[in-house]
């Protein structure tokens, strides 16, 4: 019997002993698996954080070099601009680096008898940058234009670079952020045109890219015309984001609030924006009817192919049924004014609403004025000068009414009384005001009364997609400080795709000099940036825009400006010491 228990009791312990050794191994493994788990949930994290697309580490100015397209070998063009794959076989698109553009020192509204020739940079009171028509572009969107410019007619209205509109503004962030590390801006404007066809998708991604976020610049259906990520221009991305330390304010421009930048809304272009049905217009500048008339399907982006295939164009009788395309889209839907400038209130960055207000949204006015330095005596002010009309005879030129320039007056008032350096940004340069008769304010009654303000400095704008500088004389030769500068930034779509920078000194002799260069992104060889530079310049060779300062459509200048005998008194006292510029 004691033997008996003895074995059963051996046999107890030797099961405890087992399980307790079973316990243990299990609590092993499930540490071993939960470390496992969080390896597995970690590098899952990894593999779905989205990356960005960095830019050439070599970021420099014009004044240092500049892109120079190379020349094609072609008296006439083989190709149309549309014919994208055929561009490296018949030599577009391709370019080299040139040597630096020299800053040229105007004295345009200088007294004749000034030379500056013993003036020196003293004091620096501003520094800061412009960008201006961007034109984010949903490339899916059947509420295009394509038709007017796919086989050469109008790079506006077709050029190759609309794929790539988000990355590119993403490079021209991150070269902005490299040289605020070595000379800090102390703010950046942004000149209107910021997105290409008013819609709400395109106004999204210009945002988040400026404030850094994740990226899909894709419409409709997910494309990806080349398998794999970060290849192609449908892909995700993380947008770098500006500086935020950088304050960035907006202008409005025509194409952030009219269709194509040209015509006011009606209820079939409502339709066709958020619909499949590609737009269908006759011959809007000659027929009767405008917007009404029908004709030809104006044509989209095949989002599936690697070069961006144009389809659904041409004339309405070659197609048995209207073309669409491939994915409606509620995102696409077109902002009015109001929710255009709403959307600047929702953002990450600063200030809060990037120059627009509550009040400014509620009356549907696009103005207001910032002081950029609480301790520099220097005011923005920005002027939406583009047309409102509500009859179509394409939108593009600039336009007064009576209000807006009432507040301009106020605003120069404002300023000149407080002994304030004054500069006006706007997005349609001052000659275009009123061009076509559309505008209240004609262009000679407003340039009049700006040449009454001694303190305002010069005039931004952009609009034109070029670099160009212009002095607008004081009408009194014996007061040369009426007179002032414009000067307009080239587009950041089109070659070539530059932004400016503004330092803003006073000088020895009691002038202010204005010193503006031109920046290239700095692209970074095979990306996307870089193949949207590259489509700029195929697109130029082909459409050969008018532009000034070829072959690299770069101006950099010293703008210098006479200031009042009060304004010199009063700049005595403000700026911090600089050496001379160059």
């Amino acid at each position: 019997m004691l033997k008996k228990f003895k074995i059963v009791n051996d046999l107890v312990n030797r099961t405890f002993r087992n399980k307790k050794i079973c316990l243990m191994l299990l609590v092993i493994v499930l540490i071993s698996l939960s470390g496992y788990s969080k390896k597995v949930e970690a590098d899952d994290k990894g593999l779905n954080e989205l990356k960005g697309y960095p830019i050439a580490s070599d970021v420099f100015t014009t004044h240092q070099k500049t892109v120079i397209p190379d020349v094609t070998r072609w008296a006439f063009n083989k190709i149309f601009p549309y014919e994208v794959s055929k561009y490296k076989k018949y030599g577009y698109g391709t370019w080299h680096y040139g040597p630096g553009i020299q800053t040229i020192k105007r004295l345009d509204l200088m007294p004749s008898s000034y030379t500056g020739a013993t003036a020196k940079n003293t004091a620096g009171l501003l520094n800061f940058f412009t960008v201006t028509d961007i034109h984010i572009t949903d490339e899916e969107t059947p509420a295009q234009a394509i038709a007017a410019g796919y086989k050469g007619q109008n790079s506006s209205a077709y050029s190759p670079v609309i794929m790539y509109s988000t990355q590119v503004l993403d490079a021209a962030v991150q070269t902005i952020n490299a040289i605020h590390k070595k000379t800090p801006f102390d703010f950046g404007i942004f000149l209107g045109d910021a997105i290409n066809n008013m819609q709400y998708n395109e106004l999204r991604w210009y945002i988040d890219v400026l404030d850094g976020k994740e990226i899909n610049p894709d419409s409709g259906v997910k494309d990806d015309p080349v398998p794999g990520p970060y290849n192609d221009y449908q892909d995700k991305f993380k947008a770098a984001g500006l500086d935020k330390t950088i304050p960035w304010y907006q202008t409005l421009g025509n194409h952030d609030q009219l269709h194509m930048g040209v015509g006011p809304l009606d209820d079939y272009l409502r339709k066709v924006y958020v619909g499949e049905e590609i737009l269908n217009v006759g011959d809007i500048f000659n027929d009767p009817l405008g917007m009404d008339s029908r004709g030809t399907y104006m044509g989209s982006i095949d989002g599936r192919t690697r070069y961006g295939d144009v389809i659904g164009v041409g004339p309405v009788k070659d197609f048995k049924t209207p073309p669409r395309v491939l994915a409606a889209d509620p995102n696409r839907c077109p902002l009015t004014r109001n929710e255009w400038m709403s959307e600047f209130l929702k953002t990450a960055s600063k200030p809060v609403g990037h120059g627009f207000t509550e009040a400014n949204i509620d009356k549907g006015f696009a103005c207001y004025s910032f002081e950029p330095k609480s301790n520099i005596p220097i005011k923005v002010i920005v002027l939406d000068d583009n047309q409102m009309e509500p009859d179509f005879d394409i939108h593009e030129q600039g336009s007064l009414d009576e209000e807006r320039f009432n507040w301009l007056v106020s605003e120069l008032d404002e300023g000149q009384t407080e002994g304030k350096l004054m500069i006006i940004s706007s997005h349609i340069p001052i000659y275009l005001i009123g061009v076509k008769g559309h505008s209240p304010v004609t262009k000679e009654r407003l340039i009049s009364k700006l040449n009454t303000y001694p303190n305002l400095m010069m005039w931004l704008s952009g609009h034109y997609h070029q670099n160009t500088v212009t002095a607008y004389k004081s009408p009194d030769a014996s007061r040369p400080e009426l007179g002032f500068w414009l000067v307009e930034t080239s587009s950041l779509r089109d070659f070539p795709q530059q932004f400016r920078t503004f330092d803003i000194v006073r000088n020895s002799d009691n002038t202010v000099s204005i010193f503006t260069t031109n920046v290239d992104t700095a692209v970074k060889n095979g990306s996307l940036a870089a193949i949207s530079r590259s489509y700029s310049i195929a697109t130029q060779q082909l459409v050969k825009n008018n532009l000034n300062y070829l072959p690299s459509g770069s101006y950099n200048a010293e703008l210098v400006k006479q200031l009042s005998p009060d304004m010199q008194d009063k700049l005595r006292k403000y700026g911090t010491p600089v050496s001379s510029k160059f």
